[in-house]
């Protein structure tokens, strides 16, 4: 049975089960098609990036710099989400770089020589396009005064909010998610600048699957945005539309690692 994984914004029960009811009419829909022995739901005990490379893989969700970086050539793009949240544009998208909201610091400039909260090196959004905000304001190739990892943008809000690091960027989707779902983790915190924007988090499939099941993916997307009694399963995710962007649209992903990787570092 392939593997479904498409989890990357799943942090709430509400946005699990719109997950959840989106996958049910798209393996209804593929199963139409021609597609045999879909999983009923999504895996959600995968870890989303050890599904990246599976063999088995039928569908999956990656951020935009792993996969510039690491999975190009790898793997196939199906499509990438377009949302509606604030910060979105189309298929791309900012991070919001976020202080403690009774915090003195008002502009990128104020962050310098503090300590700034990343979820992870590799992301895009929690790291890269943080990068990319402040590389200009860098002296001699520093800026911050320490960085710590917290694993998930939401230990990276609860960092800021605790007063552990002074500041961090985070996705525009995952933010707006929090603010319906969970307002009380972003109560203690407050956006004070916008990074640059970089495509979405696309999703994929196996390296090795065909243009055929690549098409009948994108066909499968496309109608759950069409169908009408999907609308709120849409609504909860904030989900508008899919785009089909190449892997060229994910390179400059990687430029903006190259010219900005010594200015985050400590």
């Amino acid at each position: 049975m392939p593997l479904v994984s498409i989890a990357m914004y799943v942090t709430s029960e509400p946005l699990a089960a719109a997950t959840g009811e989106l996958w049910s009419f798209l393996r209804h829909y593929l199963t139409q098609a021609g597609l045999t022995d879909l999983p009923e739901t999504p895996d959600r005990t995968v870890p989303y990036d050890e599904a990246w490379l599976r063999p088995d893989l039928l569908l999956s969700q990656t951020c935009g710099y792993p996969f510039a970086r690491n999975l190009r050539g790898r793997v196939r793009l199906v499509a990438t989400p377009v949302y509606g949240h604030p910060g979105c544009d189309g298929p791309a998208m900012c991070s919001f770089i976020i202080v403690r909201k009774d915090s003195s610091l008002g502009s990128l400039e104020d962050l310098r020589g503090t300590t700034a909260a990343i979820n992870s090196p590799d992301s895009n959004s929690g790291s890269n396009l943080f990068r990319a905000a402040v590389a200009p304001l860098a002296r001699d190739g520093r800026f911050f005064g320490r960085i710590i990892e917290t694993g998930s943008h939401g230990g990276s809000i609860a960092a800021v909010a605790e007063g552990r690091a002074d500041g961090a960027a985070i996705d525009c989707v995952t933010y707006a998610n929090i603010r319906r779902f969970d307002p009380t983790l972003v109560e203690g915190v407050r956006i004070i600048a916008e990074t640059p924007k970089g495509p979405g988090l696309p999703l994929i499939t196996s390296g090795d699957a065909s243009d055929d099941r690549v098409l009948r993916l994108r066909d499968a997307l496309s109608a759950a945005i069409k169908e009408p009694s999907l609308a709120a399963m849409r609504a909860t995710l904030g989900l508008v539309d899919f785009s089909v962007l190449s892997e060229a649209d994910y390179e400059p992903l990687l430029s903006l690692a190259g010219e900005a990787l010594p200015q985050l570092r400590a």
